[in-house]
């Protein structure tokens, strides 16, 4: 029987009950997490009204300017969640480094990875932005927090999911079983079940890249568009390109419609030789939702999940969505 329509809340606690040792805590933490998301959307809706639009003047660690949305997400998301007493630790794209919960506060025995507001770049133009998280569970003893806490591999994650600012808000995400998505209902202001069960198809009839960087990748790459591009009926191609160049917009209608993201490596930038996105905010997040819903994620050679993170902010290059257009590109990039 279908359950759309029960509020976030209530499925969390659902999710609760399978588990009787749990104690409520990460209840507690995504619902707070929740909130958070809520205030942001309602700054996000308003914000061409408000002076929330263009630049601070600031540039964070990844040699990025800061837009004022951007930052105005990444303080909400720090201060709700600090006073939790869930937490030990926080990592933000926004942050050069790990935000440890003050010592005036409870810690707890989890870690939240977020990305603020990814695709901030094109806040100005009213395109679809989200929050990215992921939860981790310390491995540590004690209260104090090392790099171990935080550089943990994706298949580690309790937790992630992600909060689409679009024509609808809308929150997807997964414990580990199985992938759900609810939508926002201003009027009582609460996420209600929408997408229940969400699976990718197994193949998609749509790629999503940059071409612009075309003239920076290897030729195993370009063999990958090559093939994506060709006229081939008889396999399905070509496929249509859609890029909108929010990684959280675009990976949204890969997962509801089938086919790939790609962001692979370029030699643009020689100080991103690995790519742009991030692997703890950004990849791995996503990863694990993918794999979910059957798809898989991969950097050409290697299961983003599988990836042992050496920094907080590393990059890798990443291939998501349907399992056999996934399947398909590793076996050009390998030759």
């Amino acid at each position: 029987m279908s359950r759309s329509g029960i509020t976030v809340t209530e499925h969390l606690l659902r999710q609760q009950r399978l588990h009787p040792l749990a104690s409520g805590a990460f209840t507690v933490l995504l619902s707070e997490l929740i909130v958070a998301a809520k205030i942001i959307s309602k700054e996000v809706r308003k914000s061409g009204l408000t002076d929330i639009l263009g630049l601070t003047g600031d540039i964070n660690v990844q040699g990025e300017a800061v837009k004022k949305l951007d930052q105005f997400a990444h303080a909400v998301i720090v201060e709700r969640m600090s006073h939790l007493g869930q937490l030990c630790a926080m990592v933000s794209e926004e942050s050069a480094d790990i935000i440890e919960i003050p010592v005036k506060y409870k810690r707890g025995g989890y870690v939240l990875v977020f990305d603020p507001l990814d695709g901030s770049s094109n806040i100005d133009a009213n395109v679809n932005i989200g929050t990215i998280f992921s939860i981790l569970k310390k491995v540590s003893p004690g209260e104090q927090v090392v790099s171990a806490d935080v550089l943990q591999p994706g298949y580690n994650q309790v937790a992630a999911g992600y909060f689409l600012y679009g024509t609808s808000t809308m929150m997807v995400y997964t414990t580990g079983g199985g992938l759900n998505g609810f939508t926002l209902y201003p009027a009582i202001g609460e996420f209600l079940l929408s997408h229940e069960n969400i699976t990718i198809p197994e193949k998609g009839k749509i790629f999503s890249v940059n071409m612009g960087y075309a003239n920076y990748w290897d030729e195993n790459v370009t063999a990958v568009m090559d093939h994506f591009t060709q006229a081939d009926p008889e396999k399905g191609l070509p496929y249509s390109l859609r890029y909108i160049g929010s990684l959280v917009a675009d990976f949204h209608r890969t997962l509801l419609y089938g086919g790939i993201f790609m962001y692979p490596p370029d030699k643009k930038d020689p100080k991103k030789p690995r790519g742009k996105l991030r692997l703890t905010c950004e990849c791995a997040p996503l990863a694990m939702l993918v794999k979910e819903a059957g798809g898989l994620a991969t950097d050409g050679e290697t299961d983003i999940l599988n990836i042992e993170p050496e920094e907080i902010h590393q990059r890798v290059p990443i291939y998501i969505g349907s399992r056999e257009d996934v399947e398909t590109v590793m076996g050009i990039l390998k030759g």
